[in-house]
């Protein structure tokens, strides 16, 4: 192939499930092109990829990190993105800004399907992609089947960039001994260092020769001068070969094929010239995303935020147009520094050319997905990820009250670090609730709490907004008289209580005739009958309730607001009881996104969970996938996520909103009543 001119600095997104081999490969890539002289391991808890605490402890990615490097005189920026579908967001952030993703799995048919909603979101948003099948040392199932199980999942055309050879060991096992490649026809040992040439064994030529025309002719169908080419039966020039796959991956058209076991260094030397040849710079990238700063302007995309103990707020960037010069400013805001990132090491820059990733410096009022400029002009307006919804809820509080105000601060920068986290204040269970993906998405926050900001943190379960409501109506007489040596007090009202149609909220109504009660103290009554209603007879807040005053008695003396309020808290407190009250629970409408293989499973899960199945259709540009639309008590949704995932591979999802209260009878309601009344005696 012709010497290539060095191309502008480009991205890579390692990304692909929890336990691939992501943060390994990584390790490989810093390695082979020299940026670390030694390589780290999961183990032993040193790697680059995994240098929070957080993640060391639990040997799993848990946020984005980034490395440059240099490999054959061209710039890369490597973003290893965290597996856990619990930190997709992460992950999705990072894939917008990449020239290309680099997506890492294991050579596991049954593990296939957990790929699906990774190449969805690829496909739609046009980024280009390639695969690399890790850890071939270990593979129990052949290529060819492993390509099939992942091209079932994927709407694009997986081709093949090289085959295995492969040898039998002396045990009988068989074991990958080099891969050939399918457009060089050239062959690479795998044991040593994987640019080694050696001959292709002879029993691993018809396999190849096989897959190197299902690549042409992959390659064929966009382009009519290769398909002519194959039909005649003439060998198509490298050169050409070369040019169509880098056009057909930039187009995000088809998806190549390595393989490779980045623990031993296997195929790594292979993917970065892969990499270097077939991934389009920068400027395609701009094209996708509808990025277009003025001539001599500069632009930014912060796509990931730290807070650092010793820097400060770290904003992770891409930067696109003139080059980015230390002590300027991004926004109307300036920035502390522009800085080299390995992972949590920083190194500081001078400068930042068109397509670099960088660390720029407390830029404290920057937030993830913002798009910057150095004019302050429009470049466009990138399509950012979606906030992904919550899914999973811990309600949260220091040990230490004393700490309270430093917790407020640190979950607001948790929040920068992490769009997928929220907050929420609960204005009737009076909780501070942390909202995330799953269960492991909000331990780690709680470690990082801990472990950044030392916050011991205590968590427990949500406490349910369960309402009250009446199912019929009474009249009732309160009156609240005191003597006490000077003024006394005394307040007499006539109420009716009735019920009101769910939804309907409550109602005041004022039927006083002839002066029974002076006008000055209706409102007074009102606010009595109001205060009463935050906690009903059965102990929760009471809703759809019409409280109607229709008679009374003053003292001109004695009589006062206060008198009428608690003589109306007393006719509530004596008439509600009376008035047939009844438990509510909130039911949610649930949409639950699955492949429709799980579909029968999940109509099991709804039902078990007290839930009321409205109906299933097929997922609107998911080939193979259902919606199922239910109503479920908002008690059953705390742990759903985690079953669903249980069931279905880790694929399954759902979306949710409150919908209605329901009426709740029966030893659920009871032991929910017992319960409140407990917890209100302590």
């Amino acid at each position: 192939m012709a010497q290539r001119e060095p191309s502008a600095p480009r991205c890579a997104a390692l990304v692909g499930p929890y336990l691939s081999g992501k943060t390994t490969l990584l390790e490989s890539l810093l390695f082979a092109t020299g940026a670390v002289s030694r390589k780290g391991s999961m183990k032993e808890g040193n790697t680059v990829g995994d240098s929070a605490p957080e993640a060391r402890a639990r040997k799993m990615s848990v946020e984005v990190n980034a490395a440059t490097t240099e490999y054959l005189g061209e710039k890369w920026a490597f973003l290893d993105c965290p597996g856990s579908i619990e930190l997709t967001q992460e992950a999705q952030n990072a894939l917008v800004v990449a020239d290309v993703a680099v997506i890492v799995c294991e050579p596991e048919v049954t593990r296939a399907l957990t790929l699906a909603p990774l190449f969805k979101f690829l496909d739609d948003r046009k980024i280009p992609h390639m695969l690399f099948i890790n850890k071939m040392d270990t593979a129990a199932h052949r290529v060819r089947d492993v390509l099939a199980a992942l091209q079932s999942v994927s709407a694009r055309k997986l081709v093949l960039r090289q085959v295995p050879i492969r040898k039998t060991e002396k045990s009988g096992a068989e074991t990958v001994a080099g891969f050939v490649d399918l457009i060089s026809e050239r062959a690479y040992n795998a044991p040593g260092n994987d640019s080694d040439l050696i001959q292709i064994p002879a029993d691993t030529v018809e396999r190849e020769q096989e897959a190197r025309r299902e690549l042409l002719e992959a390659l064929a169908d966009f382009d009519d001068h290769l398909l002519e080419q194959l039909l005649e039966d003439t060998v198509p020039p490298k050169d050409e070969i070369f040019q169509q796959l880098a056009k057909d991956v930039a187009g995000d058209l088809i998806v190549p094929v390595l393989l490779g076991a980045a623990e031993r260094d296997h195929g790594v030397h292979r993917l970065l010239k892969a990499l270097r040849h077939d991934v389009p710079g920068p400027a395609a990238t701009a094209a996708r995303l509808g990025l277009e700063p003025a001539a001599g302007d500069t632009a930014a995309v912060v796509f990931k935020t730290y807070h650092q103990a010793h820097t400060g707020k770290i904003s992770l960037a891409r930067v696109w147009g003139a080059p980015l010069q230390d002590g300027g400013t991004l926004g109307g805001q300036r920035y502390a520094a522009i800085y080299r990132m390995k992972g949590h090491e920083l190194g500081k820059q001078s400068s930042a050319a068109s397509g670099e990733v960088v660390g720029l410096g407390r830029m404290d009022a920057v937030t993830t997905g913002q798009l910057l400029t150095v004019s302050g002009k429009p470049a466009g307006n990138v399509a950012f990820p979606e906030r992904l919804s919550p899914l999973f809820s811990l309600a949260i509080n220091v040990e230490n009250r004393a700490d309270e105000v430093k917790l407020t601060a640190a979950l607001h920068k948790l929040v920068e670090e992490d769009p997928s986290l929220s907050v929420e204040h609960n204005q009737d269970t009076h909780e501070l609730v942390l909202w995330g993906q799953g269960e492991i998405h909000l331990q780690v926050a709680i470690d990082r709490l801990k472990l950044k900001y030392g916050l011991a943190i205590k968590s427990h379960r949500p406490t349910i907004n369960y309402k009250e409501t009446i199912r019929r109506g009474i009249k009732q007489h309160g009156r609240h008289k005191k003597q006490s040596g000077g003024h006394g007090q005394f307040g007499d009202v006539h109420v009716e209580i009735k019920p009101r149609s769910r939804g309907a909220g409550f109602e005041f109504v004022d039927q006083v005739v002839g002066g029974a009660v002076p006008r000055q103290y209706i409102s007074s009554v009102e606010e009595g009958a109001r205060e009463f209603l935050n906690r009903g007879p059965l102990g929760f807040p009471v809703v759809d309730v019409s409280v109607t005053l229709y008679d009374g008695q003053y003292h001109t003396v004695d009589s006062s607001d206060m008198a009428f309020k608690t003589a109306a808290r007393i006719a509530m407190s004596e008439g509600m009881p009376k008035c047939d009250p009844v438990l509510l629970e909130p039911i949610c409408a649930v949409q639950i996104t699955i492949p429709n293989d799980f579909t029968a499973r999940v109509h099991g899960l709804i039902s078990g969970r007290r839930g009321q199945i409205l109906g299933f259709t097929a997922k609107e540009g998911w080939q193979g996938w259902d919606e199922v639309n239910a109503y479920l008590p908002q008690s059953e949704l705390h742990d759903l996520i985690i079953e669903l995932r249980s069931l279905t591979m880790g694929v399954g999802t759902f979306s949710w909103r409150f919908d209605h209260l329901q009426e709740l009878t029966g030893r659920l309601a009871d032991k929910i009543v017992e319960n409140r009344q407990a917890a209100a005696a302590h």
